[in-house]
């Protein structure tokens, strides 16, 4: 094997130290275009489970690698004057030109070729001549330019400017400084990595970066290799009571934009990317470095397990993208929450530390608690002293409130639709489900779908609330249910506008026309929307709204909502998400209309506000009213989060208890980008942009996030759907696992036999001791003190 390497950074020469040890005969050659002692950058951290890896691959890297770590577990946050810290996380790092040299030496033991100050071949030229040629040239990879067919790279730049720097000041944990002033918000995230250094990248959004006066600083070209003085004597200045009269120290830094790589493959016939060639994921959650190192090590190992290069590469991509892919998620989560800092700086100090830390929802309430149980119960304890519980009750079951409802827990199920109904008449498999969530613990149950008027109906299997046989149905089931139940009921009202007289969903998801397919034999009705489009090109066209019909449709909501109150509900939800008539008025997708109740957000909003000011001034006040929307279309052209916060302050002076925070299916060529929890962002947004209560709902599915989500102000109630589908008994399960027994999960009296935690296989077993010497726990907090290390050491 001949194998060709595109760039000396550390994944690079950890590639080919591996390749090498691996099959000693192979000829490996490494051009690297800058000098041996040529570095950009600082200091670089690993994660334990890394190391991990370098132990096991290399003893010889990682036993030059540990001798020169810095190490510590804490994380400190630096807001408002205030300092908390959380420990147990675990961090070691060190000088990037200090780990290049380790494996340059390495390298060269090997007898690896390593061709400094060269410029590599072009891609096409080394592939010809060589078995595998492997692209490690950075995220402006020459090589995947030159197969941008195949690789199809999506390069995403944000918004954020940052620079890359170090200081002589040397901080004893991972470090992240929020510091506002006239100008906004600016971050810090600084970390040690040597006994006289620190990294510290400075990172502003566009905005605040503009009013800092950063502009006119940056404004030129500077020649490679040279940094931009002045912008680094104003970080000075407006970090300078966080330096103690440090200073900072550049390397060719100089503000810049984050970018994400993305590619659709890391492989082009035997040329395959390496490192940020193939992916990037923000500084925020981890190292570049990390992610590159771990990529050599997985492509060396499957290059020595397949017979093949096409075998292998294929095996490498498989085994690697998916955990990209998951580190990039995370990384988005964290890199937005930075973008959007200042939408938190409203929040209290143990609040704002505990969002910060489980931004990217890979760190949650529970891995909080494992890591430093005092952090965590000091902010949970705080979060009870806002008068919302005591601090010994998980945050998912302290009270809460709805307009004038009050809630025993922060547990929601959502509205479901059955499909069950007959005429619109709710049936007994209606009254099965409903009971049934309302004995599994949650604090509201609502009734899915229910239609204002027959021709509102999605499918003929949606139930109504538009005739008196109708109302007494529910009232037949809300009897019931108060009968076994305090649970609060509450029922969602829709016309389905455009996606209305269809068949139930079909087994992918879809659903044809009355009439059509699983419909025929049915007749469907006349759809109205807000402008004539057709939900897809097999669904019936409907005609644009009249003025006519929408008062008929006001009186329809109205109706329904007297209805509603009549048969026993406590909360209402009108539907303005989804593709439905609503929300059909509310997107500009959907809303071409040229009157005044089109165009501009107030006016898609004319019309939605018209049925909800209407609906509350006959809906009671001690009841709640929740509206529940898309806040993403999912596609080119849709709602953007600006107007998805108007719209939402709009919704509240209109008489909104709360928003239910949905996404998409507004139009049938979105792209969502679903994910855990992925809709909470949203939630999120409205709710520290305007204080309005909401509700997070979407692949929530672990009593954990739920606890992450209250506690991080993310939103004030989660709605569980699929798990509680899944186990009707979710929440009360969460409360006995949790070993919680409070008045935020009662047991029905006749199960409350089954409301401890049962036993499970071998849960009886005492293991015996097996060893001589018990192993003392690291401390929950190390902080890295070279100077006393030193001392200690010292003869």
């Amino acid at each position: 094997m001949r194998v060709a390497v595109i760039g000396g950074g550390p994944g690079g020469l950890y590639f080919a130290a591996l390749a090498k040890q691996l099959s000693p005969s192979w000829e490996i050659t490494v051009w690297e275009r800058n000098a041996a002692d040529d570095t950009f950058g600082f200091g670089v951290v690993f994660s334990d489970e890394t190391l991990d890896g370098i132990a096991q691959a290399d003893p010889e890297i990682f036993a030059a690698m540990s001798a020169e770590f810095a190490r510590w577990s804490d994380v400190d946050v630096r807001y408002r004057g205030q300092v908390l810290t959380s420990g147990g996380h675990g961090f070691a790092a060190l000088g990037r030109k200090r780990l290049l040299r380790i494996l340059q030496e390495r390298c060269a033991a090997l007898q690896v070729d390593v061709r400094y100050r060269t410029q590599a071949p072009p891609a096409g030229q080394l592939a010809a001549e060589y078995d595998l040629v492997v692209a490690s040239d950075g995220v402006r990879s020459a090589t995947r330019a030159a197969y941008a067919d195949t690789f199809t790279a999506d390069l995403d730049e944000r918004h954020c400017r940052y620079m890359w720097l170090a200081t002589d000041k040397v901080f004893e944990a991972f470090t992240f400084i929020v510091a506002e002033g006239d100008f906004g918000t600016l971050q810090v995230h600084a970390y040690p990595f040597d006994a006289t250094r620190s990294t510290f990248i400075v990172e502003m959004d566009e905005d605040a970066w503009r009013r800092a006066g950063f502009e006119e600083f940056a404004d030129r070209d500077f020649p490679p290799g040279t940094s931009d003085d002045a912008s680094i004597r104003r970080c000075e200045e407006l970090l300078a009571g966080h330096l103690d009269g440090h200073r900072l120290i550049p390397n060719g830094s100089k503000w810049i934009r984050f970018t994400t790589v993305r590619n659709a493959t890391w492989r082009h016939d035997n040329v395959v990317l390496l490192g940020d060639a193939a992916h990037t994921a923000h500084f925020s959650i981890g190292s570049g470095t990390k992610l590159a190192m771990e990529d050599a090590l997985a492509l060396a190992a499957c290059l020595h397990e397949h017979p093949d290069v096409p075998a292998a590469l294929a095996a490498y991509e498989a085994e690697r993208k998916p955990v990209v892919e998951s580190t990039q998620r995370a990384a988005q989560a964290s890199l937005e929450w930075f973008e959007n800092v200042g939408r938190y700086t409203g929040q209290e100090t143990p609040q704002f530390a505990f969002n910060l830390l489980t931004r990217s929802r890979r760190v949650t309430y529970d891995n909080l608690r494992v890591r430093d149980r005092r952090f965590t119960d000091a902010v949970a304890g705080w979060h009870a002293a806002e008068g919302v519980g005591d601090a010994a009750t998980p945050p998912m079951f302290r009270p809460s409130r709805l307009g004038g409802l009050r809630l025993r827990n922060r547990v929601v199920v959502p509205p479901t639709a059955l499909y069950a109904a007959v005429d619109g008449v709710p049936g007994d498999f209606d009254l099965l489900h409903l009971s049934t969530q309302a004995l599994g613990g949650s604090a509201l149950v609502i009734a899915g779908m229910t239609a204002v008027s027959a021709d509102g109906r999605a499918t003929l299997g949606c139930p109504g609330l538009y005739t008196d046989e109708q109302e007494a149905a529910w009232r037949r089931i809300t009897d019931f249910v108060r009968r076994q139940s305090d649970t609060c009921l509450g029922v969602q009202l829709t016309h389905a506008g455009r996606r209305a007289a269809t068949s139930p969903p079909r087994a992918d998801g879809t659903s044809v026309p009355l009439g059509e397919g699983e419909g025929e034999g049915e007749s469907g009705w006349p759809l109205i929307a807000a402008s004539p489009l057709a939900w897809d090109a097999a669904s019936t066209t409907p005609r644009e709204a009249t003025r006519e019909d929408m008062d008929t449709v006001v009186q329809d909501f109205v109706e329904a909502a007297r209805r509603a109150d009549r048969a026993g509900f406590d909360a209402l939800q009108l539907q303005y998400g989804h593709g439905q008539l609503m929300s059909g008025f509310l997107s500009p997708l959907t809303n071409l209309r040229t009157d005044g109740y089109g165009g501009e957000l107030a006016g898609r909003l004319r019309f939605p506000l018209e049925v909800l000011r209407a609906v509350r001034a006959v809906w009671p006040a001690g009841k709640a009213l929740i509206v529940r929307i898309s806040a993403a279309d999912w596609a080119e052209g849709g709602i953007g989060e600006a107007d998805v916060v108007e719209m939402c302050r709009a919704l509240a002076d209109g008489g909104a208890d709360a928003i239910d925070v949905s996404t998409g299916e507004v139009v049938a060529h979105e792209r969502p980008r679903y994910g855990r929890s992925y809709q909470t962002p949203y939630a999120d947004l409205i709710r520290n942009a305007t204080g309005i209560p909401t509700i997070a709902v979407g692949a929530i599915s672990t009593y954990d996030d739920v606890n992450s989500i209250i506690l991080a102000g993310r939103a004030d109630l989660c709605a569980v759907g699929r798990a509680q589908l899944h186990d009707p008994l979710w929440t009360l399960h969460a409360a006995a696992a949790q070993n919680y027994t409070g008045p935020g999960a009662p047991w029905p009296a006749q199960w409350k036999a089954g409301s401890a935690r049962q036993p499970g296989a071998r849960t009886d077993r005492v293991p015996p001791r097996l060893h001589l010497l018990r192993t003392i726990d690291a401390p929950v907090h190390q902080r890295w003190l070279p100077r006393l290390a030193a001392a200690t050491t010292a003869p």
